[in-house]
């Protein structure tokens, strides 16, 4: 099966209990993978190239193209790992809006394993199998709590772009504060003189309340832009 058809399948009905073949290469899509992430892991997503993940399995380029399409195809396989790895609950009226919130949490814990990969989630179609398992599953439990279609369907979508986003941010600043003259970024202290620094009259509010601006330890913004999503939903 050449790469397009072994993309294709995947989106197929039935294509998660297809047994796989064997490949007569000794390269696996599943090698490709792990070294991929082995490399996101340690040098971060903008390090990821075709070329990289052939020199780190001792290959050329053109072997991978035997078994992954093109990067956006190493891309969803990547995403599609990680979500592999999120375990989902049985949509419970009762307590969906705790379900709703520890689902991102999960994915937002596989992504900061790997510095930058929420980028490729926020260019992928969520159309990989894993990938809408975690988009079912949400929407089972959002609609579990009474949400209507529409609404579940939206603030699932929010939700799945929140925790991206969320983690792409943390990559950039996390990158950037590795520079000596930008470390200033994850410096609560310097941002706050730096906000309270700035003209009172022109910015009357936010050197008012740069200490609120600048407040919250480990995922509290996280949190609260979950909850916060998640308590609009259940208001509708």
């Amino acid at each position: 099966m050449n790469p397009r058809d072994r993309r294709a399948a995947r989106h197929q009905p039935g294509a998660a209990e297809a047994a796989p073949r064997r490949r007569a290469l000794p390269i696996t899509v599943e090698q490709v993978v792990d070294t991929a992430l082995d490399l996101v892991a340690a040098e971060g997503y903008e390090a990821l190239t075709m070329r990289r993940v052939a020199t780190a399995l001792d290959t050329g380029p053109a072997s991978l193209y035997a078994h992954v399409v093109n990067k956006a195809d190493l891309d969803e396989l990547l995403i599609g790992r990680l979500c592999g790895e999120i375990a989902l609950p049985e949509p419970d009226p009762d307590v969906w809006r705790d379900q709703l919130h520890h689902v991102c949490a999960q994915l937002r814990d596989q992504y900061l394993k790997y510095p930058g990969i929420s980028r490729a989630a926020l260019a992928a179609a969520p159309t990989d199998r894993q990938v809408a398992r975690i988009g079912e599953g949400l929407l089972a439990i959002a609609l579990a709590g009474g949400a209507a279609p529409g609404d579940a369907a939206w603030a699932v979508d929010a939700l799945v772009l929140h925790v991206a986003s969320y983690c792409l941010e943390l990559a950039i600043a996390r990158r950037k504060a590795a520079h000596e003259d930008a470390a200033w970024v994850l410096d609560r202290e310097e941002l706050r003189r730096r906000l309270t620094a700035l003209p009172a009259a022109e910015f009357p509010h936010t050197t008012r309340h740069a200490a609120e601006l600048t407040a919250g330890t480990g995922h509290e913004r996280f949190d609260f832009a979950v909850r916060l999503l998640i308590d609009g939903l259940a208001r509708r």
